[in-house]
């Protein structure tokens, strides 16, 4: 499974360079290649180190794999969002960029941080339901 997305994962990197290199839309390949070293640059120099942070001195060891992948999950889309939450003033064309970035950026953060908790929440349940020696109690294996 690991080498199939893997496999995945690099098709489908060669495919966006190919659209970035062959595409008539991007005028100069070296602005986006600057703003991938940007990216990989903010994603090793803060957001892996503030999550391995959080999670090794703010959580317990059994919600830290949870929260740092929620962690993860909104350092990168706030990398992505970065570009049309800092645009300056609004464009020129206003069909260009029509939509209400900061609204739908902060609607799917609070989408994360909802599914994180209900995973924390259901993690929790399982863990309380699996205790050994409590009778009449539903998920419990003595129950009956």
């Amino acid at each position: 499974m690991r080498l199939a997305l893997g496999a995945l994962g690099v098709v489908l990197m060669g495919a966006g360079a190919w659209l970035l290199l062959a595409g008539e839309r991007v005028r100069d390949p070296w602005e986006v290649l600057l703003w991938l070293a940007g990216a990989i640059a903010l994603h090793d120099g803060v957001i892996a180190p503030l999550v391995l942070a959080v999670g090794l001195f703010l959580v317990g060891a059994r919600a830290r794999g949870v929260l740092r992948g929620a962690l993860i999950v909104a350092g990168s889309l706030t990398v992505i969002a970065l570009p049309l939450l800092l645009r300056p003033g609004a464009p020129a064309n206003p069909s260009a960029l029509p939509l209400d970035y900061v609204r739908n950026w902060l609607l799917t953060l609070t989408t994360v941080a909802v599914v994180t908790v209900g995973l924390l929440l259901v993690r929790r349940l399982r863990r309380r339901g699996s205790r050994p020696g409590r009778q009449g109690v539903p998920g419990s294996a003595e129950r009956w």
